[in-house]
């Protein structure tokens, strides 16, 4: 037997179908089993969700979300999706004052009006002013846009549930026999999953009340001033479903330091995921002019590539007080163990 696939019978197509409520998806999933893991499951998902699931089904697992901080759906036609809601939304509700619940349900309402779907967003860890401020940075967006923006949000959304579901249907393995040290390649990549993801949340925690980007709604602009995109170099294709984050130093330091404590830190300023070319959609606003600074743009590369050498690419660089008009295109070329990036048009 090749030990490479493990057939699990327990997951059906009515687990995948709590993970994310298309029934396309749900039926790819299950024709796609058994998985000998998690990470080759999310592979699958991003490739099934992105190239086979059509507008309608997208539409339909939409429909399967309840609107964050309103009642609860009185369909129960799955109750593992319904519980995991629960619990996804659980920081927004603890966070929430009578206030700041019913703005959030009128920007919910006006959006609905606008896109036609519920509003979309991976909720967990984020308070209701997080998601109110993400709903009204969303909402001018193009219909076009925000659904490839809402596509997103549930590929995020997928790929948690479809963790919690291999932790509470998939037997763990059996205690490693060999003289090796006792942590198994998964137990190691977990670990450093964990690692990524403290550095990479850490400045979502320190979001500002004033962000220092203005949006412009008649700039001259038609992207944002920076993008990116990730090439995966050791395939010859686009890095898809790679998490990028982008910060801007902010402190009494002016620069950050090399090989010193500079004092300051780094603050959250925008987060997207790549899509199937590669690219982020809206990692910040458009503006006709961006501050000047330094920026770094982190990129969750472990997540992508869980046995390479890399848990996370972070690139920082400075925007100069003449240039905050000029556009920064800053992809990154990569592969298990190299990297580089330049700048691009």
């Amino acid at each position: 037997m090749d030990g490479s696939r493990v057939s699990n019978p327990r997951l059906e197509e009515s687990d995948f179908l709590a993970c994310c409520g298309s029934a396309r998806f749900a039926r790819e999933m299950a024709a796609a089993a058994p998985f000998a893991n998690c990470e080759q499951a999310i592979r699958a998902a991003r490739d099934i969700w992105m190239n086979k699931v059509d507008v309608n089904g997208w539409l339909e697992a939409f429909a399967a979300h309840p609107q964050i901080g309103g009642a609860s759906s009185a369909s129960k036609k799955n109750e593992t999706s319904a519980q995991w809601s629960k619990g996804e939304q659980s920081t927004a509700l603890a966070t929430a004052t009578n206030s700041s619940l019913q703005e959030l349900l009128e920007w919910n309402a006006w959006y609905r009006q606008k896109f036609g779907f519920v509003f979309l967003i991976c909720a967990s860890g984020r308070s209701t002013p997080e998601i109110l401020a993400e709903l009204k940075k969303r909402y001018p967006n193009r219909p076009i846009v925000e659904l490839e923006v809402a596509g997103q949000e549930q590929m995020k959304i997928t790929e948690l549930r479809l963790a919690k579901l291999f932790e509470s249907k998939v037997p763990a393995p059996a205690p490693p026999t060999s003289t090796r040290h006792p942590a198994s390649l998964t137990e190691k990549a977990e670990d450093r999953l964990s690692v990524i993801g403290a550095h990479l949340t850490a400045g979502a925690r320190r979001i500002p009340a004033q962000a220092p980007f203005v949006t412009s709604v008649n700039s001259s602009r038609t992207r944002p001033p920076i993008t990116t995109h990730v090439l995966d170099v050791s395939r010859g294709c686009p890095a898809s479903g790679i998490e990028v984050h982008l910060e801007m130093w902010k402190g009494t330091s002016e620069r950050p330091s090399f090989g010193a404590n500079s004092q300051g830190e780094w603050v959250f300023r925008g987060s997207s995921v790549t899509n199937s070319d590669g690219r982020c959609i809206e990692l910040i606003e458009i503006v006709d002019n961006i501050p000047p600074g330094f920026y770094r743009l982190s990129f969750n590369t472990g997540k992508y590539s869980p046995n390479g050498f890399y848990p996370y690419v972070s690139i920082t660089f400075e925007i100069r007080e003449s240039q905050g008009s000029e556009h920064f295109h800053v992809p990154l070329l990569f592969s298990p163990y190299s990297f580089s990036t330049y700048r691009g048009s």
